[in-house]
């Protein structure tokens, strides 16, 4: 063929078929999943402060180890409420002309996946300790510790967010151990990450391949909790990364359920209230702000009674019982909207 033999001929036929092949294979494409997905109404931006914490996590690597996806089946429910959609990354824009900005889904899951992080742990002092020594918060932990993050500092000064690291974790370190500001913005860039709801009305993707059958329930009932077991398993999800699996907390860092006048209070107001609003009433011995995990992780009623005997009744604690009765009257008294959730 004559084409064939004409150079300029030939070029210009390959790049004029590498141009459409790109433009109805790439370009279009992206720009019709660019206008068929929009962010959910109830997501938010990110902040500045977050966008900075975001450029650390790439530059850390943390991508390497962490996933930001959850997969529909069984085994990602413990990630997430639901599994991810195309909607939940589409406020993800360019950086500039020549950047892109990473989607950080990420491709193996060394450590867990991330995606609902900020919901599942919203302790600023967790994140920072455990960025510090992985180990001191989780003991089977084999995450790098990120000690170039803090500063050792004779003193702290004004503004300065210090660190309260239990003291088989210091090495030696005598002075302060004070958080960067790179440490600051990668925390609330983790504390940003929380799984937006699906507006109302919209089916949610459902999670496939269950483990067993499927008991279908009546709508507006709620599965009675079996005590013992439930409180344990909620105790580890909800309340173990802070105050341990002995219930004996960190020395100084966050303070023993063991004992504690609170737990063994036979009046359960002041423990209810803790979980559902947060309490910084030992921050000056030391202890971190605790977070109103109740609220944040939208506990059911019967959810917070088995915690908390589960709380009352181990470690050698022995208190009294609560009822779902009691506890539903105490959220009418604090104003928590947990109780419309029946």
């Amino acid at each position: 063929m004559e084409i064939y033999n004409n150079h300029k001929r030939l070029f210009v036929a390959a790049l004029a078929l590498f141009l459409a092949l790109t433009m109805f294979a790439a370009i279009l494409p992206g720009f019709n999943i660019q206008n068929d997905n929009a962010p959910l109404p109830k997501s938010k931006p990110l902040s500045t402060e977050e966008m900075q914490g975001k450029a650390i996590f790439i530059s850390e690597g943390c991508i390497a180890c962490h996933t930001q996806q959850v997969r529909n089946v069984e085994m990602d429910k413990m990630w997430g409420s639901r599994p991810s959609i195309a909607a939940d990354y589409a406020r993800l824009t360019r950086t500039d002309v020549w950047r892109n900005t990473a989607s950080l889904m990420g491709s193996e899951r060394t450590g867990p996946d991330l995606t609902s992080i900020g919901s599942r742990q919203p302790s600023k002092d967790w994140h920072l300790l455990h960025l510090y020594n992985p180990r001191s918060v989780v003991s089977q932990s084999i995450m790098p510790s990120y000690q170039w993050l803090f500063e050792e500092k004779e003193y702290a000064y004004p503004g300065d967010v210090v660190l309260n690291v239990p003291d088989e974790f210091r090495k030696g370190v005598q002075g302060k151990i004070v958080a960067s500001q790179d440490a600051l913005h990668l925390v609330a860039y983790l504390q940003s990450l929380k799984q937006t709801d699906l507006p109302d009305g919209k089916p949610v993707p459902i999670f496939l391949y269950p483990k067993g059958p499927v008991k279908e329930e009546p709508a507006g009932t709620t599965s009675q909790l079996n005590t013992e077991l439930d409180g344990a398993a909620l105790y580890a999800v909800n309340c173990q990364s802070c105050h341990q699996a002995n219930g004996e907390g960190l020395k100084g860092a966050f303070p023993s359920l063991k004992g504690s006048p609170v737990v063994l209070d036979k009046d359960p107001k002041v423990q209810v209230t803790i979980i559902m609003e947060g309490y910084n009433g030992r921050v000056s011995e030391g202890y971190g702000l605790m977070p109103p995990i109740g609220t944040t992780n939208n506990l059911k009623p019967e959810e917070i009674v088995a915690i908390i005997n589960h709380e009352r009744s181990s470690w050698g604690n022995n208190s009294r019982k609560v009822s779902i009765t009691e506890i539903k009257e105490l959220f009418n008294q604090i104003k928590t909207p947990v109780i419309a959730k029946k």
